[in-house]
């Protein structure tokens, strides 16, 4: 049925769809018992998925990345597909309207996107008050950056403020220093200046008698020294956790015609081709750290053999984004029943009788 429903949808631009999608997806949670019929048939619940990472405990391990819930307030709404957290954003201290349209482009072929969307929301404000008014039904995680308009020198003070404005309303923080599809990027990326928000964000977490944790969000791009030197600074610093991955500029391997790959130009690649680097960080990420820092896994995840086979290698938790699109609504679902009956059959295993 969804591929049917998904081969109509497709036949329009992307952001249309999303936004599209979104606003629909909003006005049935307000039919009386649509919402408590969506969890009924999407909601899988089993004590194997239960976990607690950095402090924060979650239903199940498998999250909405951030990109689809923008502004953060569509938290609840996504959380009756089966979501076990949703992660907001990416937030700025400004409203954004982004990157000129079009923006945002899908391959079928590959089952993947590429946008430049370039971090369009509405503002913290916005946020906090939609959040003050709507009370949250899973974790929310809020990813927040630097507006568009201030300089790297002062970038560190966007972060302090969205951090502040936030702290009381959302369970954890992303710092997004790796979005490829703004102004100074590989800026965002240098390790003083990742430094110096962290010192910034930690001197002020000491502050406020609750604790939330803070990631840093990494590129599936990074070299490997690089990629050491981040792990290191995390562990010294104090962080709470990695995300792997990001977006990617890279186009190796895609089967989509090379001329059409061309023309959409610049933006970030997600979906199924990230798959495979995104193993490959949290693998390596997990055995630097000897398993001790916890890994948000992110990239390509488009099957729950997929999402387990993360989760087996490291990963705390997981998110999904591209491959709800392409695998509709019973996807989370889909792939939380997987891990249960995974985890329980190796759990029935170990409990046998040795004869």
């Amino acid at each position: 049925m969804y591929k049917l429903i998904r081969s109509i949808l497709f036949l329009w631009q992307p952001e249309k769809i999303h936004d599209f999608t979104l606003k629909f997806i909003k006005f049935i949670n307000k039919v009386p018992g649509v919402s408590q019929l969506m969890r009924l048939f999407l909601v899988y619940r089993s004590p194997y998925l239960e976990r607690e990472v950095f402090g924060v405990k979650f239903a199940n391990p498998v999250g909405l990345a951030p990109g689809f819930d923008k502004s953060g307030d569509s938290y609840n709404d996504m959380a009756n597909f089966g979501f076990g957290f949703v992660e907001i954003g990416t937030l700025t201290p400004k409203p954004q309207s982004g990157n000129p349209k079009p923006r945002c482009f899908r391959l079928t072929k590959d089952k993947a996107l590429i946008n430049r969307m370039g971090i369009n929301n509405k503002g913290i404000k916005y946020a906090v008050s939609y959040i003050q008014k709507h009370k949250k039904k899973c974790p929310i995680g809020c990813s927040i950056t630097k507006g568009k308009d201030t300089s790297m020198a002062n970038a560190y003070k966007d972060y302090e403020l969205c951090f502040e404005y936030l702290y009381d309303y959302v369970d954890y923080f992303v710092l997004n220093v790796s979005c490829p599809n703004v102004k100074d990027s590989s800026k965002n990326q240098n390790l003083e200046h990742i430094t110096t928000v962290i010192d910034k964000l930690l001197e002020i977490r000491i502050m406020y008698d609750d604790y939330r944790p803070i990631l840093l969000k990494i590129s599936p791009d990074v070299e490997q020294d690089y990629l050491d030197d981040i792990i290191n600074l995390v562990l010294i610093s104090g962080l709470d956790g990695i995300i792997a991955a990001n977006t990617s500029t890279k186009r190796e391997g895609l089967v989509s015609n090379q001329k059409t790959i061309a023309q959409i130009g610049q933006g970030g690649l997600s979906g199924a081709p990230l798959f495979a680097r995104t193993l490959e960080l949290v693998s390596y990420i997990s055995k630097k750290t000897k398993g001790h820092l916890p890994i948000i896994a992110s990239g390509g995840i488009m099957t729950p053999a997929q999402a387990l086979q993360l989760l087996d290698n490291g990963a705390s938790l997981i998110q999904v984004y591209t491959g709800f699109i392409y695998n509709g609504p019973k996807y989370i679902r889909k792939i939380n029943k997987y891990i249960a009956k995974t985890m329980a059959n190796r759990q029935a295993l170990l409990n046998i009788p040795k004869h």
